[in-house]
């Protein structure tokens, strides 16, 4: 499998196996297949392995600890992830370090080579519009300038100083200018994880009204030399052949399965799925150093693989598959 720089850090293989399949947030799986896939991602090449404790609640963590033992190849690479909020002032380092060692715990490693900040990075004054977020929902899920600048990044420094992460990162599924305020902040993040589907789509996970600014955050990040990894290269299966759960007509994920139809019909031209030609899309595009996979299983693994074998899609095709949504 081919290789491309994250940023300023190593070289890491250009999929990257996420941990939302291994968890099981992406339809049903058992944790032997599960682990199978790890091993089978091992054998492809894939060389980085994308966690977070919310995964399955933890599954997806002890799925990376069943597969390897405490004893992975020095050449594989593994993150995790911290949903933060907006704690008590002066307890931010402790929190963070607690999670971490948890997960740490869970995956049977001693260390991790990127800790990503999984909350939304908000103003100090800013409130998202859905009058269901309450300041105290919204206090759960978004950290607010200051405290990002003033508790986050020395906590992640204190956590590099300790040997526990190599470097540390953010989710840039936030508030679009507060991500980009990040990327060029003097103490910037070594990777962002960053939407990447040609539809610019966040899905479900966008909470503000702001335009999502998918690609100029992508560009940002390249600018400054930050790593990007791309996220939601099918948007949560809205890029699918078929939706793999029920959901309302006027869920985000249902409203781009439609909007989606033309892009069907093109891989169904092609006589390829539309989840082989979407990842090859993300794969394609300028800035992403590794797309971040959702798999479950073996099956869809090796679709991935022979999506990233046959990447880069031709100009041509690009230009035909933007045309459907411009």
């Amino acid at each position: 499998m081919q290789q491309h720089p994250l940023g300023k850090l190593w070289s890491v293989s250009r999929l990257t196996l996420g941990g939302g399949g291994l968890g099981q947030i992406w339809g049903e799986t058992s944790r032997k297949e599960a682990v199978a896939t790890v091993r089978a991602a091992v054998d492809a090449g894939i060389n980085l392995f994308d966690l977070a404790p919310g995964y399955g609640r933890g599954e997806a963590e002890a799925v990376i600890g069943d597969a390897f033992q405490g004893d992975p190849d020095p050449g594989l690479r593994f993150t995790t992830k911290c949903q933060l909020g907006s704690p008590p002032a002066g307890e931010i380092e402790s929190q963070m370090r607690r999670r971490l060692e948890r997960s740490l715990s869970a995956m049977q490693l001693e260390r991790v080579d990127l800790y990503f900040l999984h909350s939304n990075i908000v103003p100090d004054d800013y409130r998202f519009p859905d009058p269901e977020i309450t300041p105290e929902v919204q206090s759960r899920f978004a950290t607010t300038w200051t405290r990002y600048v003033e508790e986050v990044i020395p906590a992640f420094e204190a956590l590099v100083a300790d040997g526990l992460i190599g470097a540390w990162g953010i989710t840039g599924t936030g508030l679009p200018e507060t991500i980009l305020d990040a990327l060029q902040y003097e103490k910037k993040p070594s990777v962002v994880q960053a939407i990447a589907n040609c539809l610019d789509s966040p899905g479900g996970i966008r909470r503000y009204a702001e335009d999502p600014q998918a690609r100029n955050i992508i560009t940002a990040a390249v600018r400054q030399n930050v790593g990007v990894l791309g996220i939601r290269a099918v948007q949560a299966g809205a890029l699918t052949d078929q939706l793999d759960r029920e959901l309302p007509r006027n869920h985000p994920e249902s409203q781009d399965y439609r909007r989606a139809a033309p892009l069907r019909n093109l891989a169904a031209e092609l006589g390829i799925s539309t989840a082989y030609l979407a990842h090859a899309y993300a794969l394609s595009m300028p800035g992403v150093d590794s797309v971040v996979l959702g798999v479950k299983n073996r099956t869809e693994l090796a679709e991935c693989v022979a999506a990233e074998a046959a990447s880069p899609l031709s100009q041509e095709l690009i230009d035909r598959i933007d045309g459907l949504f411009n």
